[in-house]
């Protein structure tokens, strides 16, 4: 018997490495290239990532208040009650993300978690690690906190409304398990070989919801642009070789997603 395999369309251009990789220096990545972590992780450097946020703008609120104050003596005081609010509110509002993760229960709508306020704190998280040469491990600890959010909101698609954004890195053997798997769901597997491309096919082709396969800085980068506008499931890779070139990836993950949005 025949396994069918996913129609493949490439979208190509000239291109060296991920721009999200431009400082590699060619040699082998930490753990050959496996940066699977703990959710927790993401969320200590949430917590870390806001104290410091909110440190520097009680530093530059403390700078600015005499200048603020020549303005109305009351501007000073109402612009601090206004940080103390914004400060509670943040970490009640971390609270309930992790209470959502660890309960298997979403306590907020979408545009309050992963698809809405829940993206620009994992890029900021993200740009806070990078300065600490964590930034791939804490990418992907925060790809499983948003995957756990994202699958319990999950909605049934048909298969034609349903698309698979591969990167061109995968290994050969790897993209072979890939289209066996998605033609036995009759999923259109799309090749895009920069970000932008794949935000491209997403607002071409209008699906109704997305499984994308990338590394943790592509997907993180993705889902801030997209996640907000159409259901996504995040798979990263891992990279043996090194990024762009021979990545594999965990094919009853990917499954499990694929199966989350396909009818039937």
């Amino acid at each position: 018997m025949t396994v069918p395999r996913a129609e493949l369309i490439h979208i190509e251009v000239d291109r060296r490495l991920g721009h999200e990789w431009d400082e590699w220096d060619g040699q082998p990545l930490p753990n050959a290239g496996n940066f699977d972590s703990p959710a927790w992780l993401f969320l200590a450097w949430t917590v870390a990532t806001m104290l410091a946020a909110f440190t520097a703008a009680s530093l530059l609120l403390f700078l600015l208040a005499p200048r603020l104050a020549t303005l109305h003596p009351d501007i000073p005081h109402l612009a601090w009650s206004v940080l103390a609010v914004g400060a509670a509110g943040s970490m009640v509002w971390w609270a309930l993300i992790a209470a959502s993760f660890a309960g298997g229960v979403n306590l907020l709508p979408g545009f309050l978690a992963e698809s809405g306020a829940l993206l620009p704190l994992m890029r900021l998280t993200s740009r806070v690690a990078d300065r600490f040469g964590r930034r791939d491990r804490v990418e992907n600890a925060a790809v499983k906190v948003y995957n756990a959010l994202a699958l319990r909101r999950a909605r049934k698609v048909e298969t034609g409304e349903l698309l698979l954004l591969i990167p061109r890195c995968l290994s050969r053997a790897t993209l072979d398990a890939v289209l066996g798997l998605a033609g036995a769901y009759g999923v259109p597997v799309f090749v895009a070989t920069r970000g932008q491309l794949a935000r491209r096919v997403i607002r071409e082709r209008r699906p109704r919801a997305v499984v994308a396969v990338a590394c943790e800085r592509d997907m993180v980068s993705g889902l801030h642009d997209v996640a907000a506008k159409v259901p996504v499931l995040g798979l990263t890779m891992t990279l043996p070789a090194g990024p762009c070139k021979d990545a594999a990836l965990d094919l009853a993950s990917l499954e499990k997603y694929l199966q989350a949005f396909v009818k039937g």
